[in-house]
């Protein structure tokens, strides 16, 4: 992007056949490390047969800006062309525009350590541990709080790697604190902020810097230097290395570089990546209140961990256990679940689930079918490849984020199969009999992604299941149909909205609107704050506007471990319907628009980077949306193929007078 101009367009025109999704021109600009901006034609839903037309998608210019990236896409089946594009800078055509020099910033400039730190580590004394502690907290602090860090002037990943060395030679407390009061001090005076900054409102999580007025940890002057960063006057538009995305407020980690380049082991990098982590979680994550950690003890436990990790998949392997301290199903190294336990490119070819406290197989994947995998539906497992279930469930725990327990489970029993290809023992209990299985792992890419991750019912995402009960699942809903699902579902005694899945479009205000007679809270946020890193305050209400037509039915909504973020969002906003009911178990705790966390060699975790409440501010993270009727699945009813919990929903509907055979008859959802 070395022009200059306000505005980029991209026209041209589309053409489609039989679009089951929808076509349409997009334009992204990126910074160093993040997407920036983006303009795409989904809302817009080109879609079914059309003839030649233009259209076109704009952004403004960016200034740090440095990629543009164009194109066009077809989502579904179908057919689309494109002809005729045209890429615009202020109405000219992109050759045209005035150059322009690339807005460079410190991150372009400063090159000392692109091809490693220079810290060299093979052993970490405690006193060594205990200063590093101590570096970490200021370093985060300075990141954060003072002006010349906030306001970009700083490589500061950079400046962590010029102290480090002088701080791990530190004798003792004393001789690293005075390390880092130099280092304090060569960051330049500072003025106090004579405005003083407005209140926030309703305030719910304020800063913890307690330690800053510790002169037993920092020595005096120290403490003193960190006080006055802390009165110093921070400006309210934003920050270098983090900012609050438009509309919803949760936090972008702007400028934070991935260092994909970065050869292992380097224990400044990995350091780095704790010491990155570590604070975002202390000043950006909404729920550290509900971490159930001692967030102190856990950057000690793991500075010797991941300083000292021997190779790249040992440091990944300890980010796991680190990001599992947090308990947020958000929460995952996503970029390397290869290397977390149980390791291998195959897996058992079914599907396990934790029943009544065992690993159940639930199905069998019909790439396989029951004769060549040797399980059966129902079939407990006791032992994998000589291994109890215990033993394993024990020793792949740590490497397991999540919000609640039923979570990690649900986690583990979708990887319990996972491992090399080929024959292996599988201990089960099958009936009363104990019985030794050699069952085959097959190639992972063979079985269905989803598997394990739905409990809905196969087919069409909205039926009728009889002329007095309506069903939807999320996991297939279309927000276009929202009308369309409240019409067929007219007349009903009750409506049934299966959230046991991931909702495949955001369907809350568009079909919850139906649900409500009058204006109606359902959930409340708490953001982060710019001027004063690590408070988070309320948000005012949302609400569900009625609209018609409206559905004056029973809402029933089936809830378990595999409903999560989105879904569970759904449920808060659905549930507000007069007389709707929750059906179900524990679900998955996580709730919020996630924000993406940028680590040393080329890894990535996310956060739930806003807080979810209920309106009269009761929280949602790790305790889920908890069911009115709690209902969960028993091992008989896996093995005769029932749904439980859709069989309780058609109760609450009906009532008591159908047969229990017909309730089972509506819900039987396998032969």
């Amino acid at each position: 992007m070395n022009f200059k101009g306000s505005r980029i367009e991209l026209r041209g025109f589309v053409r489609t056949e039989d679009v089951s999704g929808f076509a349409g021109l997009w334009l992204r600009e990126d910074g160093v490390e993040e997407s920036l901006e983006f303009d795409g034609m989904q809302r817009r839903q080109l879609k079914g047969t059309t003839e030649w037309t233009e259209y076109a998608v704009a952004l403004p210019v960016n200034p740090d800006g440095r990629i543009l990236y164009f194109g066009f896409l077809m989502a579904g089946t179908g057919k689309a062309w494109v002809d005729d594009l045209q890429l615009l800078v202020d109405g000219q055509p992109v050759w045209k525009a005035p150059e322009g020099d690339v807005n460079q910033t410190v991150l372009d400039r400063d090159h000392e350590f692109d091809e490693g730190s220079k810290v060299v580590l093979s052993e970490l004394t405690p006193v060594q541990v205990e200063n590093l502690a101590t570096l970490a907290h200021v370093w985060g602090f300075l990141k954060y709080y003072h002006p010349k860090v906030t306001s970009g002037q700083l490589h500061w990943d950079y400046e962590l790697f010029r102290v480090m060395p002088a701080v791990l030679a530190a004798p003792d407390r004393a001789g690293a604190n005075a390390v880092l009061l130099r280092w304090v001090e060569g960051l330049g005076g500072l003025k106090p902020d004579i405005n003083a900054s407005p209140e926030v409102p309703d305030v719910q999580l304020r800063p913890d810097l307690s330690w800053i007025e510790n002169e037993a940890l920092l020595g005096k002057e120290l403490s003193e230097r960190l006080r006055a960063v802390r009165a110093a006057p921070r400006p309210y538009g934003g920050q270098y290395y983090v900012t609050l995305a438009p509309i919803v407020s949760n936090p972008v980690f702007t400028h934070e570089l991935f260092y994909p380049r970065i050869k292992f082991p380097d224990p400044g990098y990995q350091l780095l990546a704790l010491f990155r982590y570590w604070n975002i979680i202390r000043y950006w994550y909404p729920y550290r209140d509900l971490l159930g950690e001692d967030w102190d003890a856990v950057l000690t436990e793991f500075i010797p961990r991941i300083g000292l990790a021997g190779n790249a998949d040992a440091y990944q392997l300890e980010l796991l256990a680190l990001i599992a301290k947090v308990h947020d199903t958000h929460a995952n190294l996503w970029s390397s679940l290869n290397v977390r336990p149980p390791v291998g490119d195959s897996q058992l070819p079914v599907t396990v689930r934790f029943v009544e406290g065992r690993p159940v197989v639930t199905d069998v994947t019909a790439v396989s079918g029951e004769s060549s995998s040797g399980l059966q539906r129902g079939d407990v497992i006791s032992a994998i490849g000589g291994s109890s279930v215990e033993e394993l469930v024990r020793s792949w725990s740590p490497y397991y984020g999540a919000s609640n327990e039923p979570t990690r489970l649900r986690d583990m029993a979708r990887f319990m199969g996972r491992g090399p290809a080929g024959p292996v023992r599988v201990r089960v209990q099958r009936g009363n009999e104990t019985v030794e299985v050699d069952a085959t792992r097959v190639p992972i890419a063979s079985l269905p992604k989803m598997t394990g991750l739905q409990h809905d019912l196969p087919g069409p995402a909205f039926r009728l299941l009889s002329r007095e009960v309506a069903y939807l699942k999320l996991s297939a809903v279309k927000a276009a149909e929202a009308a369309s699902y409240v019409e067929q579902a007219a007349g009903t005694k009750g409506w049934i909205i299966d959230a046991r899945n991931y909702p495949s479009e955001f369907v809350v205000f568009a079909l919850g609107a139906h649900f409500v007679d009058q204006p109606t809270d359902f959930a409340r946020f708490t953001v982060g704050d710019l001027r004063d890193p690590g408070t988070f305050s309320f948000t005012k209400p949302l609400t569900l506007n009625p609209q018609a037509s409206h559905y004056t039915g029973r809402v029933v909504i089936l809830v378990d471990e595999v409903t999560w973020s989105q879904a569970e969002y759904t449920t808060m906003a659905f549930r507000v319907a007069p007389g709707a009911l929750v059906v179900g178990s524990m679900t998955a705790g996580a709730d919020g628009n996630v924000s993406q966390i940028p680590l040393p060699g080329d890894q990535h975790t996310p956060i739930s980077g806003i807080g979810v409440f209920y309106p009269d501010k009761r929280p949602t993270q790790r305790i889920g949306i908890v069911p009115d009727v709690e209902v969960k699945p028993t091992l008989d009813g896996i093995r005769a193929g029932r749904d439980e919990v859709l069989e309780e929903a058609l109760r609450q509907i009906l009532g008591p007078q159908p047969p229990e055979e017909e309730i089972r008859k509506l819900a039987r959802t396998r032969e």
